[in-house]
This record gives structure tokens, C-alpha cells and sequence, in this order.
């Protein structure tokens, strides 16, 4: 029980920290909600007359590009999350915090995982603002949506923040952070499902297809949407879970001690 008692704590306490950094940052939470609203009240509004939504699953109807794009927008808060928590550890690294954290006694995949934990819990909560706003402009969705939909966020998030985790364990200096950045989330937000149905793409290019049909956000983003309505997406599923313990793998690699040495 005591063992237990330790992690449990350990837990509370690093997941709490990166709650109290975000909550100090309040310009944080502003620019993660400025983004998609955005794309969600300006571009949208060009896109509607442009593009043309059929009837595809999880709807049973047409719907609005406004509607359709609020899945990946909360995909989108997501990802910007995970890549500035992890931009957080790059920070903590050069100042000398970060390897205070990692040289605590309990194994250190479980640090990092507390670590992410904490992360995530922030980008459901900035997505679950997103979709209140989104509500106050009449996009409104299932009610029991918002609450099906709490699973899938999560495993997005961890999945995202995965990714974050598994760059930051390569990235030494603070400054080629935001080179890494730009060539890891802005294509894997355009080269995806999130502002445009993958069959759209398939008509412009099958190549591009195939890279939005092999990208994990697609799959993530995906999930997002079913959930939304209620529904399940297997495959979504899968494939986001296996991303996310291969992102996992890859950070836990990245920050072990005896490859850091050897390097």
C-alpha cells in the first residue's frame, strides 16, 4: 500500500504542476481557443459555397463544412497542446528541473506518463470549451455526443502528447523546437480528414489520399467525430491506440538514461 501510496502521489503532484503552469499562462488558454475558432468562423464561411459534403458516415444527413470541421478543430487543439506541453520539456531540460523530475526513485515511464496525463486533461478541457463556444454560435451537436465523446479525446490527447513526449527526447536546444514544430504539425493537420473528407482529397490526388489514409491524426480525428455522434470507429480506434504506444515507446527510448551516455 505504500508503494501505491508513492505513486499516487507522485501522480497528483506532477499532473497538478502542469495544471497550475497552464492555469498561470492564461494567454495560453486564449491562443489555443483563437486558433480554431478561426477557421471556424472565417474560413469556414468561404468554404461553405466551395465545398460540396455528402452524405457520409457518422451523419445521416448534410450537414454544414461548419459542422464538419469542428471535429478536427478539437483535434487541432490537441495537437498544439501536446507539442507546447513537450515544449515545456524542453525548457525544463535546460534549466536543470527536468532532470531533477527524471532522477526521482519510480521508474521514469511512469513520470512521463503522469507528465502527459496531466497535458492531456488541459486539452480536453480547452476542447470542451471549444465546443461550448461552438454551441453559443449555433453549432450545436447530440447532447449525449459531449459526453461520448470524453473517451476519445482522451485517447487523441494521449496519443498527441505521445508525439510531443517522443520529439522532445531529441530535441536538445529550446530554439530548433519551432523548426521541428512547423515540419510536424502543420502537415499532419492539412495532410488529414480534418478540414477536408478523405475523399475529397482522393478526387485531387490519390497520393494524397494515401498520406492523409496513413497519417495518425487522421485516424484521431476520426475517432473525434464518431464520438461525437454516438458511434464507434474501430478502426479509428485502433490504429489511434497503436500510435499512441508506439509514440510512447519511441519517448521512453528517447529519454533512457544509458542511450543519453552512449550519445
Amino acid at each position: 500500500m505504500t508503494g501505491f501510496s508513492h505513486y499516487r502521489t507522485a501522480f497528483w503532484a506532477i499532473a497538478t504542476r502542469e495544471v497550475l503552469r497552464f492555469v498561470h499562462q492564461r494567454e495560453r488558454f486564449i491562443a489555443a481557443l483563437v486558433r480554431p475558432l478561426v477557421w471556424l468562423l472565417v474560413f469556414a464561411a468561404g468554404f461553405r459555397a466551395a465545398l460540396g459534403l455528402s452524405i457520409t458516415p457518422p451523419y445521416q444527413t448534410y450537414i454544414t463544412y461548419e459542422t464538419y470541421i469542428v471535429p478536427g478543430l478539437c483535434g487541432m487543439i490537441l495537437l498544439f497542446n501536446g507539442m507546447q506541453s513537450s515544449l515545456s520539456l524542453v525548457y525544463d531540460r535546460e534549466m536543470g528541473s527536468m532532470r531533477l523530475l527524471l532522477t526521482a526513485p519510480l521508474p521514469r515511464w511512469f513520470l512521463l506518463f503522469s507528465k502527459l496525463c496531466g497535458a492531456t486533461f488541459i486539452g480536453i478541457l480547452q476542447c470542451y470549451a471549444f465546443l461550448g463556444i461552438a454551441a453559443v454560435f449555433g453549432i450545436t451537436l447530440p447532447p449525449l455526443g459531449y459526453v461520448a465523446v470524453f473517451p476519445a479525446l482522451l485517447l487523441a490527447g494521449l496519443m498527441l502528447g505521445a508525439l510531443g513526449l517522443a520529439l522532445s527526447s531529441f530535441i536538445k536546444q529550446l530554439e530548433n523546437f519551432a523548426g521541428v514544430m512547423n515540419f510536424v504539425i502543420f502537415p499532419m493537420f492539412f495532410l488529414s480528414s480534418a478540414l477536408y473528407p478523405l475523399w475529397k482529397m482522393a478526387e485531387s490526388s490519390e497520393l494524397l489520399h494515401d498520406i492523409c489514409a496513413a497519417n495518425p491524426f487522421t485516424y484521431a480525428v476520426e475517432l473525434i467525430r464518431f464520438a461525437l455522434y454516438q458511434q464507434m470507429n474501430l478502426a479509428a480506434f485502433a490504429w489511434t491506440s497503436l500510435a499512441m504506444i508506439c509514440f510512447l515507446a519511441l519517448a521512453m527510448w528517447g529519454y533512457d538514461p544509458s542511450r543519453s551516455k552512449s550519445s
